[in-house]
């Protein structure tokens, strides 16, 4: 029988990087029930194990950091340098994930109260068993192994679905695995397109999907999970926003909107593509975000647009805001496939599709606002809801507006830097997903908690469950309850 293949291309050159079987149904779910016995295993070996075997793990990417960031390279088309550190971040996930799994999951007493004085009760959280991963192609590495990494390190076998535009670097990272856990199949990849992520999906020895990637793909993969109820991590899109106050550091701050906006050309789902300025400092900002832009060119300072499909987003978007915002850099011609030059536009109105629709390419849009309000009230008037960046040298004025923006995350004076902050969660709000990966959220999103209470000796005259409990009991219960919550607060 011939094995159906699929070819993964350099989209900067066309040039083919390899060839990887398009795993159907059938395959997708013999590595499941690979990974159910697996499962077993791998939580019988405990935490203590388990932490070896992922520092190992750790310590073999690391000692191949530099084959696999070519290989990132290859398959996305972003500067090797850009690979590295996206693999960097990934190993220092990694690591954190091990290193307090058994701390953040472990089994631990919890007061059981004054009603319950005679119960000691315990919390432990517990494998699921088979987590399925379905990954991006912008960051093939950090992202996936944000849930990969947390889901091993809770205890649970992994099968891994990577981009159809990046299988090598899947195939490469369950590969390394193997080198430290040899003895069963813990961390799998299954290669293909649509297909075979739809049916990872919809296996039911699957008790939890990760999923990232567009709004509308995660829709129908929570559609393929309901039938069996498996819950799912949904890390979507964004439309990120960026908040220049009054007293902000201008040049940090448009050198960092700058990287947010345009580094990995723009296919970033925290990357920034709304910036709003105060009106005190908008010149004087945007003269040194015009000046900085100039040196960053598409080819060099950033790779090609990876899917050829989100082209013709990006051409629409840039076509729409012009039509009634001013150019700053770049514009129609700006699109020279497989690159886009950066793109600047002032001026959008908040309606425009640039405004309100995820672009994912090298572009912005900045508005000049009234005040910091003003530009939290905009940044905040989106459906999405994953990032977003404030600068301003007042700390308690920075803080306040970071806590109401809308976003699952936020940078203060720096830009994406809570992703490099293994103990912070990662995720969003609205149409830009729901649950959390990262940090101890990301270790307990991948586990279930398990709470026991074990009566330690019985209340004399106290016996309430029972239908033996008399009156006598019950007014009791009456006046110690009446003692402990019975007086207001005034």
């Amino acid at each position: 029988m011939t094995t159906l293949t699929f070819d993964s291309l350099n989209p900067a050159t066309g040039a083919v990087v390899g060839s990887h079987p398009k795993q159907g149904p059938e395959a997708v779910s013999a590595a499941v029930g690979r990974a159910e016995v697996a499962a077993g295993w791998w939580a019988e070996l405990g935490a203590a194990e388990r932490r070896r075997r992922l520092l190992d793990y750790k310590a073999v990417i690391t000692q191949n950091l530099r084959p696999l960031a070519a290989l990132v390279h290859e398959e996305t088309g972003k500067p090797v340098g850009d690979a590295t550190l996206e693999i960097v971040l990934a190993i220092t996930h990694l690591d954190w994930a091990a290193r307090n799994a058994a701390k953040v999951l472990g089994r631990r007493r919890v007061s059981p109260g004054m009603l319950g004085v005679n119960i000691a009760a315990t919390l432990e959280y517990l494998p699921l068993g088979v987590v399925g991963v379905i990954g991006p192609w912008n960051y093939p590495v950090f992202t996936p192994m944000g849930s990969i990494a947390y889901a091993l390190a809770a205890g649970n076998a992994v099968v891994f679905k990577p981009s159809e535009l990046t299988p090598g670097v899947g195939v490469r990272l369950a590969e390394l695995f193997t080198a430290s856990v040899p003895e069963h199949p813990v961390f799998q990849t299954v290669t293909g397109l649509g297909e075979t992520g739809a049916a990872l999906a919809g296996d039911p020895r699957v008790k939890k999907i990760a999923f990232t990637g567009s709004t509308a793909t995660a829709k129908r993969v929570m559609a393929a999970c309901a039938g069996n109820l498996t819950p799912m991590v949904a890390e979507c899109g964004g439309k990120d926003a960026f908040i220049v106050d009054a007293d902000a550091d201008l040049k940090a701050a448009a050198d960092a909107c700058l990287w947010g906006a345009m580094s990995n050309a723009g296919q970033t789902c925290v990357g920034v593509e709304r910036v709003y300025v105060v009106e005190a400092v908008y010149e004087p900002f945007m003269r040194e975000l015009a000046d900085r832009v100039s040196a960053v060119k598409a080819g060099e300072s950033y790779g090609p647009i990876t899917m050829p499909g989100q082209m013709a987003i990006i051409r629409r978007h840039i076509d729409e805001a012009i039509k009634s915002g001013k150019i700053v850099t770049g514009g129609p011609e700006a699109v020279r496939a497989p690159f886009v030059d950066p793109v600047i536009v002032e001026g959008v109105p908040e309606d425009s599709p640039a405004v309100r629709e995820e672009t994912f390419g090298p572009t912005l849009t900045v508005r000049r606002t009234r005040d910091a309000q003003e530009a939290l009230e905009l940044a905040n008037a989106s459906a999405y809801g994953l990032a977003g960046t404030v600068f301003s040298r007042n700390t308690r004025r920075a803080m306040e507006l970071a806590r109401l923006m809308r976003t699952g995350m936020t940078a203060i004076n720096s830009v994406i830097s809570f992703a490099g902050v293994p103990a912070l969660p990662f995720g969003g709000v609205g149409d830009s997903g729901f649950g959390r990966i990262h940090g101890a959220d990301g270790l307990r999103e991948f586990a279930r908690p398990k709470a026991i209470s074990r009566q330690r000796f019985a209340v004399p005259g106290m016996n309430l469950t029972s239908f033996s409990r008399g009156q006598e009991e019950l007014e009791r219960l009456i006046r110690v309850v009446t003692f402990m919550h019975g007086r207001r607060k005034r």
